[in-house]
């Protein structure tokens, strides 16, 4: 190499190294596709139990894992240290229904006994997220802990996760398919102004950490509920890519790297799975035409409750979902792809009778794709 190619090389190393600081990471620098697992809320287990499970999830040969940022915070951070210690990479969810982020005169709105009581994101009080979020980061910096992604909210685009959406009183009834038709529209809307502001305060502060400033930052994950789903409920829900579009006009694409999404497609035929999961994720894109997905929950159900598990029909299922995100990840569309659940969806979990299921080992095995590159 010559002298001046040296040089122009060295000034693109350092150049890249600065710009971590203020965008992803250079090309050179990401990691290939991410597959993960979810075991979510392990700071309500005692130290015994958070280190028995992610254990379990260690030597299942499972690599990347998607954990919980939520009250009480220390035992979330001592989760997120033992899975450190074992070698895991972390995707952090930061659970924005921690009251701590709120003032003490926000009251939860109501779920009528169907839904959890839970805040409105017009009501989060951003100086007590930047306050809470930098303590929570200082202290799993001084631990030595390396986030490879963080994840502020989820499912925000539900009910059930966002208090400016509203729960019926009874169940039944068409509810709206576009913002303009909201119950609360403009409360809602000053959620979603609130949360591109929670966006960029993340992504500030992330950056200021020392192992982890170059996480990915990822949107909160949007429920894939269907509208006739939320009428049969009663409750609001849009569409994701309605909700990415609303994001998106507040200049949201600023402050994150990627957009999250959850999918539960059903055991369906392997053509109807690709069907149904390429509609959705139709708005991820490549890194050079706009930002591609993590797809932070997927989960396919078997119901049974035997021992040993009969996990054929599931794993099919498994397999062919896993061919799609192959085809997203090599198009570069899809970074990441973690299974929603470990152990405590009886439907859902890939944990069985004791052990990883067939269905479990089909859903993390490593990435297979060919010449693409994660976020």
């Amino acid at each position: 190499m010559s002298a001046s190619r040296l040089r122009r090389r060295r000034a693109a190393v350092a150049f890249c190294g600065w710009l971590a600081l203020v965008q992803p990471a250079c090309a050179d620098d990401v990691p290939a596709a991410r597959i993960g697992v979810n075991r979510v809320n392990l700071g309500w287990l005692s130290h015994s139990e958070q280190e028995r499970i992610l254990k379990d999830i260690a030597a299942s040969g499972a690599t990347d894992v998607r954990l919980s940022l939520s009250r009480p915070v220390d035992k979330s951070i001592e989760a997120l240290a033992i899975a450190s210690r074992l070698g895991l990479r972390i995707l952090l969810e930061i659970q924005l229904a921690n009251k701590s982020y709120y003032p003490e005169s926000a009251r939860p709105r109501t779920g009528f006994g169907r839904l959890w009581d839970i805040y409105r994101l017009s009501d989060l009080d951003l100086d007590l997220y930047r306050k809470g979020l930098r303590e929570a980061l200082l202290r799993i910096d001084a631990l030595g802990i390396r986030l490879e992604a963080i994840e502020p909210g989820n499912e925000i685009n539900h009910a059930g996760y966002n208090g400016d959406l509203a729960v019926y009183p009874k169940s039944g009834a068409p509810t709206p398919r576009s913002i303009a038709d909201l119950k609360n529209r403009l409360t809602f809307e000053r959620g979603l102004d609130n949360y591109v502001r929670v966006l960029e305060i993340s992504r500030e502060e992330v950056r200021a950490t020392v192992h982890s400033r170059h996480a990915t930052v990822v949107s909160a994950g949007l429920s894939d509920m269907s509208a006739e789903e939320a009428d049969k409920r009663g409750v609001e829900r849009l569409d994701p890519r309605m909700f990415v579009a609303a994001l998106r006009h507040r200049g949201a694409d600023s402050f994150i790297d990627a957009y999250g999404i959850h999918i539960y497609p059903g055991r369906k035929a392997a053509a109807a799975l690709a069907t149904r999961v390429n509609g959705l994720l139709d708005f991820c894109r490549a890194a050079d035409q706009g930002k591609p997905c993590w797809l932070t929950e997927w989960g396919i159900a078997n119901p049974a409750r035997t021992c040993p598990v009969d996990d054929r029909a599931r794993e099919g299922a498994v397999r062919a979902m896993r061919t799609t995100l192959r085809e997203l990840m090599e198009a570069g569309r899809l970074s990441a792809a973690y299974y929603y659940d470990w152990d405590t969806e009886p439907s859902y979990s890939l944990w069985r009778c004791g052990g990883l299921s067939p269905a479990g080992a089909a859903a993390i095995r490593p990435a297979d794709i060919q010449g693409a590159r994660a976020r």
